[in-house]
């Protein structure tokens, strides 16, 4: 978990927003306890992990929406009904909050530039 206030510290100093999901609460078994973290960073790239596979995907999507809107989640990750095709086998449930993160002053992600005369959507 040391890599991830590394990462953390280096963000905020080097001025870009990143976003910390934290297990808030697990029931039934679940891969990492209450309290594991990971931190996502603007180019989808992650340090940490709150257990892998398609829940942590499931969470990876969630951190990319509170990156751009600056929203904190509650992200509720049910491991209990296994799909063909997915790895979801725990059979739990993990609450994972998620936040983002950023120095002071910083509204948004950085992204790339739009063509001169062009509006975002």
């Amino acid at each position: 978990m040391n890599d991830v206030y590394q990462e953390l510290e280096r963000a905020l100093r080097e001025g870009f927003p990143v976003v910390l999901a934290t297990v808030a609460a697990t029931r039934g078994s679940t891969p990492r306890r209450a309290g594991a973290k990971m931190l996502v960073r603007p180019d989808g790239s992650f340090c940490g992990t709150i257990g892998g596979g398609c829940g942590e995907a499931e969470v990876c999507t969630e951190a990319m929406a509170t990156l751009e809107d600056g929203r904190p989640r509650l992200v509720r990750v049910d491991l209990t009904n296994p799909i063909d095709g997915d790895d979801k086998i725990c059979g739990g449930v993990m609450d994972v909050f998620v936040e983002r993160v950023a120095p002071d002053g910083v509204t948004a992600p950085p992204g790339p530039s739009l063509p001169e005369g062009q509006a975002s959507a």
